[in-house]
């Protein structure tokens, strides 16, 4: 009979440990695109197909293998993913062109896509039924992560004669000791089922019973991902060339006050009723867009800083809510699909508008393309708001006339 060489609670926070940490790398690359576009000389456009790939990459793994560790366990695919890690950090670590960069990035992605979905599903696995944390750790891990990957490139921009070399190398090293460390720290915690060749098919399905939530949520889910792409991909562009920030580490604090408060965003309505989360975190992520918008008509840099606080939170808000409420009542065999459908909308929003903006930006410049993309947004956040109440007078109406009518005496 296997012993156990840890305790049940070293597994489950080396298994948080390790999600943001997978989280942190991939939001490392941010505050360094600058310097790859200054050393290699290319457009914003291509900057944001850098970032762009990555996450058609993560989306492909995703739906490919997100399955995968339910039919030949947890450890086989964390140390591969972890593996995928360590490779995607020696390609940016040798970088020296717009070729090598993509390939990272399309590694970076396939490893992220393959880690969160096992390290997610190792969480609940290992979680304490009386004391359940997975999911408060697989909502708020996101934005920690990246708020932690930011900073810690930024600190490397500001204090570190080659930060390229000196994140990557050390990246590298992390994830190929936490692969050998993963059998020793976690113990298997999925039994085997046949099947694993049939779950490499990829699979979105949205049942009938969730798709009005769906729709619903649809117009939240974009606003929200496609905010978080254009931070992650032109915000330090953004800083720099409109408002004038040409301090790194500074510049990478934006992506820290959007990213770290949307994890306060997750936790502060962790317990809160699915719609009134959605509601109120969609009215702050527009109040947030509209600072922001305000922002970048005045050239007010603390303007800019304290939007993107007031926006992440609401992003971690009405996230939490927009993903509670578009599950609620799904049948267990239905979940997988369902949360793919929702994570194909939100990594398609992640890339596609911030493609297009930078694109956009090359042609218009990066000021009016921030604008118009900042109030494309905003509209999408009130369309959602406005389902939202519609959605939630029917269903009281409903209940209203499934109410039996008294007895007269």
């Amino acid at each position: 009979m296997p012993v156990r060489r840890v305790s049940r609670a070293v597994s489950f926070w080396t298994a948080g440990a390790l999600l943001v940490l997978v989280l942190a790398a991939s939001g490392v690359p941010s505050p360094l695109y600058r310097v790859y576009q200054e050393r290699f000389d290319f457009s914003a456009g291509v900057l944001t197909t850098v970032f762009g790939i990555y996450a058609f990459a993560l989306l492909a793994a995703l739906l490919v293998v997100g399955a995968l560790s339910d039919h030949v366990g947890r450890r086989p695919v964390l140390v591969a993913g972890l593996l995928l890690q360590a490779v995607a950090s020696l390609l940016f670590f040798a970088a020296d062109g717009v070729g090598w960069l993509l390939t990272a990035r399309v590694v970076q992605g396939l490893s992220v896509g393959t880690l969160t979905g096992a390290l997610g599903a190792t969480l609940l696995d290992l979680q304490r039924s009386d004391r359940p944390k997975g999911a408060l750790l697989n909502s708020a891990s996101p934005g920690l992560g990246l708020a932690l990957g930011a900073v810690g490139a930024g600190l490397a921009l500001e204090f570190v004669p080659a930060p390229t070399t000196w994140v990557f190398g050390t990246t590298a090293v992390l994830f190929a000791v936490s692969a050998v460390l993963v059998p020793v720290l976690l113990p298997e915690s999925s039994p085997k089922v046949p099947g694993a060749l049939a779950s490499l098919r990829p699979r979105v399905h949205v049942p009938a019973a969730q798709r009005g939530a769906f729709l619903v949520a649809l117009p939240c889910l974009v606003a929200l991902w496609a905010l978080g792409g254009f931070y992650l991909s032109l915000g330090p562009s953004l800083a720099g060339a409109v408002f004038g920030i040409e301090d790194h580490l500074v510049a990478s604090l934006l992506l820290v006050a959007m990213n770290l408060t949307g994890a306060v965003g997750s936790v502060s309505l962790w317990r809160t009723d699915p719609h009134v989360a959605m509601l109120t975190g969609c009215l702050v992520f527009a109040t947030g867009v509209l600072g922001t918008l305000g922002a970048l008509a005045t050239g007010s840099s603390p303007l800019l800083y304290a939007a993107a606080v007031v926006s992440g939170f609401g992003f971690g808000a009405a996230f939490l809510g927009a993903i509670a409420t578009v599950t609620r009542g799904v049948a267990p065999g239905e979940r997988g699909g369902l949360l793919s459908s929702v994570f194909v909308v939100g990594y398609l929003a992640f890339s596609v508008p911030s493609i297009a903006a930078g694109l956009a930006s090359g042609e218009v410049g990066l000021r009016p393309t921030a604008g118009v993309y900042g109030v494309v947004v905003v509209a999408l956040a009130l369309v959602a708001v406005a389902g939202l109440l519609r959605r939630r007078r029917a269903e009281r109406r409903a209940a209203s006339a499934e109410q039996p009518e008294p007895i007269a005496a």
